[in-house]
């Protein structure tokens, strides 16, 4: 009696394993969430009550404004009728889908990406084809061929801090892969939840703003920077697109949480969002730092990986093969410890295997390096 995309419908394992991880004694670097003393003040005092009715599907006008303007601030010139609100900005990869995939659809994504994209673009069924990474750069002649090959009307990159892996492509490859892009006539949407979070000087510009030619969506977020509970998140997209985006938000949920967009546009305009977003990278950095020093003493000789210039996250790739998610298993279960394992990080897990994700955000750095500890004496031990 169900359609039949229920039968390609799966899970959230990240939630399901920080559902796991709320027990106090267990260290988690499961998630990609805030830190707890980040997250600003729900103050909703003043609020206007005419929020209390229903709202625009684009989004409030002067958040629309803002986020136009916050967009110039980082090389994206946008006119705000270019920006959709959206519940969280995992709805543009929703809409996106619905736009663009029917079954066997082929898609370009890299590998590895962020396992929820892969989440909504299976449910669809597309025919996922997976680029790799080499040295944390995307070679423009790797995506060409998969382009080529594949005739993939869809493109979806995270160039700025890559969730997992943490890569941050130069300006020079997100030239080249533009002009790759251009050329096939392929969609680009580009994820980038987590550019604010930088550690050691500014990203360069967006990918799309290098497009010539090519329709394209940028996916952006306040999640990461104000608070996830209120999923209050957007879209940017060439003109060509935003009616069909549009509408498809109408058919989803009429309009996004109007008190949610209130307090997101009350601190752009408030003036202290720069010295927030100063203050969340001193924090981060901190964590960042303090895994890095842990992973040195304790995985050295246990795994291999790069120091993240931004986002959240440690990408890891252990020297003998084994499957992380047998060993999240004995991890969560006997040693109070949780991390993501890599193979949901691929559309074909098995290209996953060997790998995981560590989150340096939620835990103390005292926290930080304990739990690095358990797991290296876990690793160690069932070698």
């Amino acid at each position: 009696m169900f359609s039949e995309r229920v039968e390609r419908l799966s899970g959230s394992l990240i939630r399901e394993i920080l559902a796991a991880a709320q027990r106090p004694e267990v260290i988690s670097f499961a998630g990609g969430l805030p830190a707890a003393d980040c997250l600003p003040a729900l103050d909703f005092k003043g609020v206007p009550p005419a929020l209390a009715q229903y709202g625009t599907s684009e989004g409030e006008p002067e958040l629309r404004e803002q986020i136009t303007r916050e967009a110039a601030r980082i090389g994206l010139q946008c006119d705000p009728s270019q920006v959709l609100v959206l519940s969280g900005s995992q709805q543009a990869l929703d809409l996106a889908a619905k736009l663009f995939i029917d079954p066997g659809t082929p898609v370009i994504t890299e590998g590895p990406t962020y396992l929820a994209a892969l989440q909504v673009f299976k449910l669809f069924g597309a025919d996922i084809t997976t680029v790799q990474q080499v040295d944390g750069q995307l070679p423009a002649a790797t995506l060409a061929a998969a382009l080529d090959s594949s005739k993939a009307r869809l493109a979806y990159l995270i160039p700025t801090f890559q969730n997992p892996s943490g890569a941050c492509y130069s300006v020079e490859t997100r030239q080249a892969l533009a002009e790759v892009i251009d050329a096939a006539g392929t969609v680009l949407i580009e994820d980038d939840p987590y550019r604010a979070l930088s550690y050691d000087g500014d990203a360069p510009a967006p990918m799309v703003t290098h497009l010539k030619s090519a329709s394209w969506i940028y996916c952006g977020s306040f999640s990461k920077t104000l608070a996830p509970g209120l999923r209050i998140g957007y879209l940017i997209a060439s003109p060509d697109l935003m009616p069909y985006l549009l509408k498809l938000k109408q058919a989803v949920d009429l309009h996004s949480n109007r008190l949610g967009q209130w307090f997101i546009s009350e601190w752009l305009k408030s003036g202290n969002y720069p010295a927030h977003l100063a203050g969340l990278q001193a924090k981060y950095k901190v964590g960042r730092d303090a895994m890095q020093t842990a992973l040195e003493k304790h995985f050295a000789d246990l795994a291999d990986w790069q120091v993240p210039q931004g986002g959240l996250f440690f990408w890891l790739k252990l020297k003998t093969t084994r499957d992380t998610r047998e060993l999240l298993k004995v991890a969560l279960g006997e040693h109070n410890v949780a991390f993501m394992p890599g193979e949901p990080f691929y559309a074909n897990q098995a290209d996953g295997i060997g790998r995981l994700r560590l989150n340096f955000s939620h835990a103390t750095p005292d926290r930080i390096e304990e739990g690095v500890a358990r797991l290296a004496k876990l690793i160690r031990d069932t070698q």
